[in-house]
């Protein structure tokens, strides 16, 4: 059937979706710009600036600052000799110098260009004067501020509240509550993304691209590290049925991938995402071969915004014998921290090197074909990654052009829910309402992320197999916002009480 279009100047309508149709489908239309940009005074914007957000790593305050872009705003981080952190505008409100150049000092820092110091808080500690008018210099100094923002470290992160002071809202432990093991370890990574920040989150809530980007190359010998397989990983060979859970009022979303491992064996995958730009993620390197009942959180994860065409996925993975006693994350612990990331190995933009500029890390045009840096782009590719199908959807991913499927449904609930939160039309999804469940949680919100290898048979039909995997992780689910109530280890003896029970419902 045809399908009619608006067009331009000169065109008729026709057909769009017949052989050869490119030139009824050649004008592109506009992004989504309530939930793709996020600058100052961006509805958007205004929703993350109530929020915490990781901006780097610990290991990048070295003894000069360092300068950071995030959500539209130019900002430099730095610890001072006395080991506070700050964040604060780049540019000194004195005449505009760029604090990258700062000389840090044992409190806060000092501007290259005339001298003025600042507190990691941007108050004015001093404007150097003249011998014989220090006085004047003190006054002037007690008036004036640095734009800065609240900072805190945490497991090698810095985090900043870039909203009012005055709405700032409890520092969320996600890593507290219950979803790292004692034994295991934090580890922080971050990979800059040549696009906008909803495409990468849009990423974390499409898990039925596991298959054709992670099992297989593109050209066969290619792997390169980006099969799950290698590690052992065989459920993740089978293409999931997914389920997609509204929770936390609207807060977040839980998703269920179920893959049958084998004719007694069930694996029940569950992963969350929390407004604005949060994701939880379970075990990478599941093998199915033995039962588990409730495992940990692999990776702890936010996507967060650059600018409108630049972000960071930045966050942890956990390492560590209790969710990994085969000790793959412990083996490939080098291969995590600043651009890389080991489950995706070479597959992060450091392997395009031409997508880096001198300075700043800004993105440069790309290089010529027959430059000795193709080879990078070649790699790229006979094994695309996660970092390639993302960024190549545009610098600004365009809704109005997708074509979605009953699997992108995560994508889609994930989009609607933001929008809903940003407008108002979900009142208990407000920087209000996330603050007030945050106090009520002592900072420390429970996720529903886990990985589960349940016994429970094939069905012995397909429509019967199809709707017990619909079942068992709808129970999956329902026990674990149960068992949400509860803390420490009476709420794992709670969940693995609950999965038991599944278990013998379902035989």
């Amino acid at each position: 059937m045809d399908k009619k279009v608006e067009t331009g100047p000169g065109k008729v309508q026709g057909r769009t979706n017949g052989p050869n149709s490119g030139y009824y489908t050649n004008e592109i239309p506009p992004h989504d710009p309530l939930l793709t940009e996020t600058g100052p005074g961006t509805p958007c914007g205004e929703f993350m600036r109530r929020f915490w957000h990781p901006v780097c790593l610990s290991i990048e305050l070295t003894d000069t600052p360092r300068f950071l872009k995030i959500l539209s705003e130019e900002l430099v981080a730095f610890r001072d000799k006395s080991g506070q952190v700050g964040v604060l505008h780049a540019h000194c409100c004195h005449r505009g110098a760029s604090l990258e150049y700062g000389i840090i000092q044992e409190r806060g820092i000092m501007c290259c260009y005339h001298g003025w110091k600042f507190d990691v808080d941007g108050r004015c500690l001093e404007v150097p004067a003249p011998k014989g008018e220090e006085a004047e210099g003190e006054r002037f100094a007690s008036k004036i501020w640095q734009g800065a923002y609240k900072a805190l470290e945490r497991n090698g992160l810095v985090f900043a509240y870039m909203g009012p002071p005055e709405e700032e809202p409890p520092f969320p432990n996600w890593e507290d509550g219950f979803t790292v093991h004692p034994d295991d370890e934090l580890v922080p990574y971050s990979n800059h993304q040549h696009c906008n920040w909803l495409q990468v989150q849009d990423n974390s809530a499409d898990q039925y691209h596991h298959v054709p980007l992670h099992t297989t190359a593109v050209v066969p010998g290619h792997e390169q590290g980006t099969t799950f397989g290698e590690a052992g990983a065989a459920p993740y060979l089978v293409r999931p049925d997914l389920q997609f859970f509204p929770v936390h009022d609207g807060k977040a979303m839980a998703w269920t991938s179920s893959r049958r491992v084998d004719e007694n064996k069930i694996f029940i995958r569950v992963n969350q995402q929390v407004l604005p730009d949060l994701s939880f993620h379970s075990y990478l390197f599941e093998t199915g071969e033995d039962r588990k009942l409730f495992s940990r959180i692999h990776m702890i994860r936010w996507s967060v915004p650059v600018d409108d065409v630049n972000s960071k996925m930045i966050g942890w993975r956990v390492v560590g014998p209790n969710l990994d006693p085969r000790g793959i994350g412990e083996a490939r612990r080098h291969m995590i921290g600043y651009e890389t990331i080991d489950f995706l190995d070479g597959q992060t933009a450091m392997r395009r090197p031409e997508r880096f500029g001198k300075y700043r890390n800004e993105p440069v045009p790309p290089i010529p074909p027959n430059h000795r840096e193709r080879s990078c782009y070649k790699d790229a590719q006979y094994a695309p990654g996660d970092y390639e199908a993302v960024v190549s959807q545009r610098p600004i991913a365009v809704h109005a052009l997708e074509n979605p499927m009953k699997a992108d449904g995560g994508v889609y609930l994930c989009r609607k829910m933001l929008r809903d939160a940003i407008t108002g039309d979900n009142p208990k999804a407000s920087p209000a309402a996330f603050r007030e469940w945050f106090e009520e949680m002592d900072g420390k919100p429970k996720a529903y992320c886990s990985g589960n290898i349940l016994e429970v048979p094939e069905g012995e039909t397909l429509a019967e197999e199809v709707e017990r995997r619909r079942v068992v992780a709808k129970q999956v689910i329902k026990a674990t916002a149960a068992g949400n109530e509860l803390d420490g280890d009476e709420r794992q003896k709670f969940m693995e009480k609950s999965l038991t029970g599944i278990e013998q419902r379902n035989r």
